[in-house]
């Protein structure tokens, strides 16, 4: 067991392009010994009931993934303890989690059991209220983000003939051979889940935390519609082919879009550097960048100048409006909150945490 125990962050689900989008069926990867699904309102500590739960599994050097949550990223969707097999994930909408394999693998806890209802009743019709206009705010920024989405169809559409498809070709096949030399045996499986969450707080990203563990980080640096994304692609589904293990990360815009690909069994992973979601990675293995711009015909490309322009203004406009849009239901969200917190037996919860952790350290010893 490592000293240094890693944290490894991402989003289980995204606010995009096409609504909130979940891969929340990918949270806890390989065999699970057990599963608690936490159930419960706004406000009623499912988040720090986690969070807790992780700051003690830490303490005896276990490695953790902390899943993310999009529309705030300093609340947890969910835990997960790999070398355990053991997960706790938020069960409530929007990522509503039914036990697939009740008493057996999966437990729900309610944190509902813990309030007093009759201090919420008066509230019923604030709640209702509140909860539309926070549902509204989340459309709003889905309209927002459709228009990002138009324009950098566009600027896709406007760089395309520009681009030497040919020396792209090149990088496929040079990460293609490095893949197929270094593959071996592997053991299949793949997770899908975001490195990227339009949040609250803005544009955030945990490429770092998760790439911990590989040696070569290839950097994929370059505009819309250079072929970064089609690249990753194209190399998800030849390890495929080899039978190695995968994680997908995807775009949070565009979630059937690649952004980060890394291979555990290889030690490698890849990701990209974009205007939109630049990275620049703190990582001490061997980064190699491939640079996509270096081969646009630039000379002609000025003749688009005006519409890459007009391109650009109607992506940062779309961007900050979808960002206000989130920052008013984050705020509704909070408010929405005191209404339950008001309600709680905190104390009760407590020693419900204090129960799961007893049972988890039991699975430790077993």
């Amino acid at each position: 067991m490592a000293k240094d125990p890693i944290i490894r962050k991402m989003f289980p689900g995204g606010i995009t392009y096409q609504g909130f989008y979940s891969y929340y069926q990918y949270l806890a990867g390989g065999e699970k010994i057990r599963i608690y699904i936490i159930k419960g309102g706004p406000g009623v500590g499912k988040s720090t009931f986690m969070k807790k739960i992780a700051a003690e599994i830490l303490k005896l050097g276990y490695e953790l993934e902390y899943h993310c949550c999009s529309t705030d990223r300093n609340s947890l969707d969910g835990v997960y303890i790999p070398q355990l097999g053991i997960a706790l994930l938020d069960g409530t909408a929007p990522h509503e989690v039914d036990p697939k394999y009740p008493g057996a693998v999966d437990e729900i806890i309610n944190l509902g059991d813990y309030w007093d209802e009759s201090k919420i009743i008066p509230y019923r019709e604030d709640i209702i209220a509140t909860r539309h206009k926070i549902s509204r705010f989340f459309q709003g920024a889905y309209f927002a983000l459709k228009d990002v989405k138009n324009a950098l169809d566009e600027w896709d559409f406007y760089l395309e003939p520009y681009q030497n498809w040919q020396e792209i070709n090149k990088f496929y096949l040079e990460i293609s051979e490095v893949l197929r030399d270094s593959s071996g045996s592997g053991e299949g499986g793949e997770r899908h889940l975001f490195a990227w969450g339009h949040t609250p707080q803005g544009k955030t990203q945990y490429i770092d935390s998760l790439i911990q563990g590989t040696n070569t980080l290839y950097l994929l640096k370059g505009q819309g519609g250079t072929g970064k994304a089609t690249l990753l692609a194209r190399l998800a589904e030849y390890s495929k082919i080899l039978n190695l293990q995968r994680e997908i990360y995807h775009n949070p815009l565009e979630p059937q879009k690649i952004d980060l690909l890394v291979l555990p069994a290889l030690k490698l992973s890849l990701a990209i550097s974009s205007p939109d979601y630049p990275y620049n990675p703190d990582f001490s293995g061997e980064i190699i960048t491939l640079d996509f711009d270096q081969y646009l015909d630039s000379q002609n490309l000025k003749t688009l100048q005006e519409n890459l322009v007009s391109c650009r203004q109607r992506i940062e406009d779309g961007y900050n409006r979808a960002n206000a849009q989130t920052q008013q239901a984050k705020s509704l969200h909070d408010s929405l909150e005191g209404y339950y917190i008001e309600a709680m037996n905190f104390a009760g919860i407590e020693k419900k945490r204090e129960e799961v952790l007893e049972e988890i350290i039991s699975y430790i010893h077993l």
